[in-house]
């Protein structure tokens, strides 16, 4: 079976990550991976949750969307069904939760940063190149908060991403496309630092149950992409890698 894009089986797609994208957001970053785009931005704001209230303590918190015509068909914007989708909402969740497990709530102060995630264009992917995206955002709008002397120290511990694996026709692969995806009869996506370890590991037997050894394949197929990716951060955020506290 040959890919699609003519890509190895471990091979990610071509990666492409901008910084300063949004002029307003205190992090702004268009991310694209193949052909999936998310712009990802960080706002900061001088409040936090009620239960944080009080703490000395931040917040990390994340909104997901899709355009309506990011896909073939025009999808239906949110505001018209008068809720979220559930996929949305899931996946703002997973956002939120994995750039939360990185940070010094207590070095960002009672502050909260909202990393607002909007696909332009869907080819698979999406969440994960959101929070790869996402935290270079993140990176920025902290680095803005300790150059401007806001806080004393940078609050991340270590650096974050995600890719997507699975098992398409019999054969493992690395960060699927839609294509890819939709045929997929194992379907993973894998969060980890740059100190390779996970925070979350997503896998689904999509149209069968899978074996141990086949997870085994994929978790290696993560780690390869995911430090990959965390190499293409730290080239993309230059000298404030440096002062992220799991940079290596």
């Amino acid at each position: 079976m040959e890919r699609m894009d003519k890509r190895d089986y471990a091979e990610i797609r071509p990666v492409k990550i901008t910084r300063n994208y949004i002029k307003y957001p205190e992090g702004s970053v268009l991310i694209e991976m193949g052909e999936t785009k998310v712009i990802c931005n960080a706002s900061v704001e001088d409040r936090v949750p009620p239960f944080k209230k009080g703490s000395g303590e931040g917040w990390i918190t994340a909104e997901y969307s899709m355009l309506p015509r990011a896909t073939e068909t025009r999808n239906i914007r949110d505001i018209h069904k008068l809720r979220m989708n559930s996929r949305s909402v899931e996946i703002q969740r997973l956002i939120g939760r994995s750039l939360r497990s990185v940070i010094d709530f207590s070095a960002l102060g009672e502050r909260t940063i909202t990393l607002d995630c909007d696909v332009i264009q869907a080819d698979g992917g999406t969440r994960t190149a959101s929070i790869t995206g996402s935290f270079v955002a993140l990176a920025d709008a902290c680095y803005g908060l300790l150059k401007n002397g806001v806080i004393e120290k940078m609050p991340i511990r270590n650096f974050v991403s995600a890719i997507s694996v699975g098992v398409v026709e019999g054969i493992p692969m690395l960060d699927l496309c839609y294509e890819e995806d939709s045929r997929a009869d194992v379907d993973m996506n894998i969060i980890m630092t740059d100190k390779e370890e996970y925070i979350e590991i997503q896998g689904t037997g999509e149209k069968s149950p899978f074996s141990f050894d086949i997870l085994n394949t994929l978790i290696q197929l993560g780690n390869k992409g995911n430090i990959e990716l965390i190499q293409k951060q730290k080239e993309v955020l230059g000298e404030i890698a440096d002062i992220i506290g799991g940079s290596y």
